[in-house]
């Protein structure tokens, strides 16, 4: 295959050829051989395939949410190449057996590599660790274990597995939100939650655990990740722990750095619309303005999506009943653009960086993130920044269609997915 005319990372037109899977040379003016498959970039922008290091495929249990294949569609639309999928599925994926009935399930669909995460407690339940060397050593070779939704809030519990995981070269996720002060939260904790009359959810809620895990994975010198961070407080934090030479890293999602809290109060879906109910809360301009400026500078090193799909019913009630979550995998790109290169802070060999290399270096996915050069596997997407996409969950592949964007134009446009040089999508379809 010769995929023709697009700019690696932005730069020059050069045309890329793919033999078996790898990239086989990259330059201007490459032409095929008889039989080969010429594709048109049309002047896109080449990143590495992208790589999701929080998403929720909800298989095997909640089918009615989203399946391995309709969450695998969505993630190749989006321009992934590989997905970690979390373990709260039902039943948990606590044992070796459940882990390699996702990555099989993966493997199977093919429209992404599908890297499962292991719990981190038997059950999500925080009272005994579960079998994470079995996890490990099971064909999906689960590396990152976390039981997000729920916090390994046991400090005891959590050292333990920060020991345990250093066995294998594993990390250890944290949901990063003390119960106790949550106990009830519906929204962030500040002016517009005390105008609104609901529960607040404090920044020191998620400080707190974020500063106690950086000093244990500190102690027992093993390797710490930290989901989702949303306050400004927590990226001081982390910076700290990052100059002390610790072995932490961490993730922001994409519509944390984009929306805040006043949409639950003033949005042009009306006020209490649960589909703005996600863990952690949206949180303040400040905060915003602070999850940005780390993940320019390096202190949050990764973007991932926590995509979260639930079915209408679960979403389309009253916020307190409502399930917190957003899905992410098709919009993210377009979120980033958005909030980060269309605003100076990152270029694109930043945007790879951040969802490609960073996230496939923390996972242990060595076939991922690879710089676009000869050798390198052929996992490739195109992605045209001058697009304007209106959002229409009703078009998406996910099964599930609770995206805080519906009725907004975003910008930019996956064009071309490629898995190891096979097309995912094409012209933005799936193939």
């Amino acid at each position: 295959m010769i995929i023709q005319n697009v700019r690696v990372l932005g730069g020059e037109p050069v045309d890329i050829r793919v033999e078996d899977g790898l990239i086989a040379e990259i330059g201007p003016g490459l032409t095929g051989g008889a039989g080969d498959e010429v594709v048109d970039g049309g002047g896109a922008i080449a990143l590495p395939g992208l790589v999701d290091l929080h998403t929720h495929l909800r298989e095997p249990g909640r089918e009615d949410a989203e399946t391995v294949l309709t969450g695998t569609q969505a993630a190749a639309r989006g321009g992934y190449t590989a997905v970690h999928a979390m373990a709260n599925t039902s039943p948990v994926a606590d044992t070796a057996g459940v882990v390699e009935q996702v990555w099989r399930l993966g493997r199977e669909h093919g429209h992404c590599d599908v890297q499962p995460v292991g719990a981190v407690t038997v059950g999500l339940e925080g009272r005994q660790l579960a079998e994470l060397g079995a996890m490990a050593d099971s064909a999906a070779q689960v590396r990152v274990f976390s039981d997000d939704g729920k916090c390994v809030s046991d400090a005891v519990l959590m050292r333990r597995a920060l020991e345990y995981v250093k066995a294998f070269d594993g990390v250890v996720a944290q949901h990063a939100q003390e119960p106790r002060l949550t106990e009830g939260a519906q929204m962030n904790e500040g002016v517009v939650s005390g105008r609104l009359g609901l529960t607040g959810w404090p920044a020191v809620a998620e400080e707190a655990i974020i500063a106690r895990d950086c000093l244990l994975a500190a102690h027992v010198g093993s390797r710490l990740h930290v989901c989702h961070v949303s306050t400004a407080g927590s990226v001081e934090i982390i910076r700290w722990a990052k100059s002390k030479g610790w072995n932490v890293t961490a993730e922001v999602t994409p519509h944390h750095l984009l929306l805040t809290d006043d949409l639950v109060e003033d949005s042009p879906v009306g006020a209490y619309n649960p589909i703005y109910k996600v863990n952690p809360p949206l949180r303040t301009r400040a905060d915003v303005e602070a999850l940005r400026a780390a993940l320019a500078d390096g202190t949050i090193d990764v973007v991932a999506t926590d995509h979260a799909p639930h079915p209408v019913e679960d979403k389309e009630t009253e916020w307190s009943a409502a399930a917190m979550g957003m899905i992410g995998l098709e919009t993210a790109l377009s979120v980033v653009q958005e909030a980060m290169v269309d605003t100076g802070l990152l270029d694109w060999a930043g945007v790879a960086d951040r969802m490609s290399a960073a996230p496939a270096r923390i996972g242990r996915l060595p076939g991922h993130g690879r710089p676009l050069a000869a050798g390198a596997p052929a996992n490739i997407t195109l992605y045209d920044p001058s697009a304007r996409t209106p959002v229409d969950p009703a078009a998406y592949a996910s099964k599930s269609r609770n995206t805080p964007y519906e009725g907004m134009t975003l910008p930019g446009r996956v064009v071309a997915t490629f898995l190891r040089g096979t097309p995912t999508v094409l012209e933005g379809k799936l193939t």
